[in-house]
């Protein structure tokens, strides 16, 4: 059995005993969703446990704990509050936390009341986080998978993907808008980005923005990766919304663009698994190319 196939709610409420057992008596159950880089049970009704389902993903343990404390006072919705922080034990190899509950629901389209107004609110989320002072950030790197860094890292990947996917797509677009956002070159200074902005990471309440979870893949660098929303989960209004209100440079643009495409392109070659709720790789795709066309 694998370490993330051994996560469950009794290696929770073990873990919980032996090095909290103020909380040993609360009940433990699995989040619906859980995550895929983690997996998140609640702990009680005010609680949620989350343990890293990978080695990789063991190191942002450490970093949301420092972290987030830091950026919330800062930001205008709630994101997650760290309450303690375990060790490994019980057969379970990594660090892991405690957070306080969020209540929401993850925010598909049937849970958002007001779609620009969302896409609006969102980007004053990401405009807040890129102004908070990023001396002493995480850098990105293995641990965030470079979200923030150099899209060229997964150059290979997605021309590998373009390759097997043949005529099934339209590859002399899909070459096209991927070297247009490799040639739109950041030039401004590191800033915050969350690094993972996707429905699933996103809290609804009301129909309205209310917090942002999931800060694993967080860094300082570059913020084009966090637009990659406008095409995965947005539609044509809310991406217009969105880019009225964030007004993000025409190279950033094109480079959010390109991490929407590299990430539908792998998924609908099979290169990878679908990690991500609702995400319809042939539809990304699709919304890519055609804002690539009429962008050039």
């Amino acid at each position: 059995m694998s370490q993330a196939e051994s996560i469950d709610a009794g290696l929770v409420r073990r873990l919980v005993r032996a090095q909290f057992p103020r909380w040993a008596d609360l009940p433990v159950e699995p989040v619906a969703f859980g995550g895929w880089d983690n997996r998140s049970f609640r702990l009680g009704e005010r609680m949620v446990v989350r343990l890293p389902s990978a080695e990789i993903y063991a190191p942002q343990v450490e970093k949301e704990q420092h972290w987030l404390p830091l950026l919330a006072p800062m930001l205008p919705v709630a994101i997650p509050v760290p309450l303690a922080m375990g060790r490994p034990g019980e057969g379970y190899a990594w660090p892991w936390s405690v957070y306080a509950w969020l209540e929401g629901d993850t925010a598909d389209r049937g849970h958002v009341r007001d779609a620009g107004g969302f896409a609006v609110s969102l980007a004053g989320f990401m405009e807040a986080l890129q102004r908070i002072e990023p001396t002493g950030g995480p850098p990105p790197g293995p641990h965030n998978f470079h979200r923030g860094g150099q899209l060229a890292v997964y150059d290979g990947e997605a021309r590998g993907a373009i390759a097997l996917l043949g005529n099934r797509i339209d590859a002399e677009a899909a070459i096209g808008a991927w070297d247009a956002a490799l040639a739109a070159a950041w030039q401004g200074p590191p800033v915050w980005l969350h690094g993972d902005l996707s429905p699933g990471n996103l809290l609804v309440r009301g129909g309205t923005l209310k917090a942002v979870i999931d800060f694993g893949c967080c860094a300082v660098g570059d913020p084009a990766c966090d637009l990659a929303l406008a095409w995965t989960f947005f539609d044509a209004d809310m991406r217009a919304a969105f880019r009225a209100a964030l007004a993000p440079d025409r190279d950033s643009w094109r480079r959010g663009r390109g991490w929407a495409l590299w990430k539908a392109l792998i998924v609908s070659a099979g290169m990878t698994g679908n990690n991500l709720p609702g995400f319809d790789p042939r539809s990304v795709l699709e919304q890519a190319l055609a804002d690539h066309l009429r962008d050039r």
